[in-house]
């Protein structure tokens, strides 16, 4: 069994999410969209692998937004990626959208995407229909764009803000960041999140130091969620 990881930028490691496949004997691959060279000029060339070529595709978060009429510093790579996403959906290939990449297989299948009425950055507990595959969190979140599930899906989980998670198919989409690490956070803010951070009333320092203290039992979290879904969604 093989598994996709879709790194869209150079900061963001799969983390305790791909550790997890790998415990459950996937063998792990990584592809890297954009290049820490081409950072802050993100509209690149990028081929995607064959999808056919994995049993499970992982579309990760971004620091940019997916949101039509917003996305044209990435257009180049971000529309040949929804038909990547909608070709495999079509062709029954389980995907795990989180974040970014949550939204990106919402927009691919016919859900609306906007701009968050607020901004969510930290560590943040949901409301779930399915705690035994999204429990409750706290989950880590930072986005600033949300998803409407796309139709057919059914929502599982939400706050106040947003929809946090749905099922659509044999497919997944969150809003939150089961992969995240400290040292994750780490890489975010050194690469202009802790100037956002700043602005949106958040403290880096307090940020990271929560992410610390909570970054053990959001393993355990993380676990049981890609466990979950490949037993209940992608029916493995």
């Amino acid at each position: 069994m093989r598994v996709l990881f879709v790194e869209h930028d150079h900061t963001s490691p799969p983390g305790p999410v791909a550790a997890a496949f790998a415990e459950r004997g996937f063998d792990v691959s990584e592809v890297v969209v954009v290049p820490s060279e081409k950072f802050h000029d993100p509209d690149v060339d990028f081929t995607f692998p064959n999808a056919a070529d994995f049993d499970v595709l992982v579309p990760m978060g971004a620091p940019w937004s997916a949101v039509p009429g917003r996305d044209a510093s990435i257009s180049s790579w971000l529309l040949p990626e929804l038909e990547w996403l909608r070709g495999a959906h079509d062709r029954d290939i389980p995907v795990l959208g989180i974040c970014f990449g949550g939204q990106l297989l919402a927009r691919a299948l016919g859900g609306e995407l906007d701009r968050s009425p607020k901004p969510e950055i930290g560590w943040t507990a949901v409301d779930t229909d399915r705690p035994d595959l999204v429990p409750t969190g706290p989950w880590f979140e930072w986005h600033y764009d949300r998803f409407a599930p796309p139709p057919g899906a059914v929502e599982i989980a939400r706050n106040e803000v947003t929809s946090q998670a749905y099922v659509v198919g044999r497919s997944m989409g969150v809003q939150f960041h089961p992969e995240l690490t400290a040292a994750g956070l780490q890489g975010w803010l050194d690469n202009g999140g802790a100037e956002l951070a700043r602005l949106a009333g958040v403290q880096p320092d307090e940020l990271l130091a929560q992410t610390f203290i909570e970054e053990g039992a959001a393993a355990s979290r993380a676990d049981a969620l890609v466990a979950a879904f490949l037993r209940d969604v992608a029916n493995f």
